[in-house]
């Protein structure tokens, strides 16, 4: 199971996406005894079942993997860890722009602020992707596909499912290989280059 350096992981909520990633992680390492792997988490526990979910998570990945947890500051952190021999594994997309664009209770931000910012922040995730490229780096992203499914009836939920389609589709553009997890199944294939 070779890992290409950029890996883009979609998939439903329990569809196996981190299950997937971990095995493509293990034969990473198994490949070289130089390589390495290093989860860049971004889930905050915002409540007990998330600090749950978060927990399972922990126990589940293997105990060779380092964790970073990164909420916010991904670009930053991949550029920061991207070096060749280094496998990232981002846990998930998902997660992360729902505090970029949908903060927890608190936040002094305003939607309005927020979504200014956006660009600028989704430019600077894609810029490290194109830097972890540059220095031969591998990233496998984990991301999920909710544009199936029935269209929220909220403006900021619709705007949300919005940014994610666009942001799963401007990293894959960037990567080698697209997965779509089905049931616990992968699907691969080669990400064609845009015309």
């Amino acid at each position: 199971m070779d890992t290409p350096r950029l890996h883009l992981i979609v998939g439903g909520q329990r569809s196996g996406k981190s299950g997937h990633a971990e095995r493509l992680g293990l034969a990473w390492l198994r490949s070289d005894p130089g390589h390495s792997v290093c989860v860049l988490a971004t889930a905050q526990a915002s409540d007990a079942e998330m600090a749950q979910r978060i927990a399972r998570h922990r126990a589940d990945r293997p105990e060779s993997f380092a964790t970073v947890e990164v909420p916010l500051a991904l670009g930053e952190q991949i550029r920061a860890l991207a070096q060749p021999g280094r496998l990232l594994l981002v846990d998930c997309l998902t997660l992360w722009l729902t505090q970029v664009l949908m903060p927890h209770e608190g936040a002094s931000d305003g939607p309005g602020q927020r979504d200014a910012q956006w660009s600028a922040i989704k430019a600077d995730l894609l810029g490290a992707l194109d830097q972890a490229r540059q220095v031969q780096a591998a990233v496998v992203l984990i991301s999920n596909e909710v544009g199936w499914g029935v269209i929220p009836m909220g403006e900021g939920v619709r705007h949300f499912v919005d940014e994610l389609g666009r942001l799963n589709q401007d990293v894959a553009r960037r990567c080698d290989v697209l997965t779509l997890m089905v049931a616990g199944q992968a699907w691969s294939r080669p990400v064609e280059a845009s015309s």
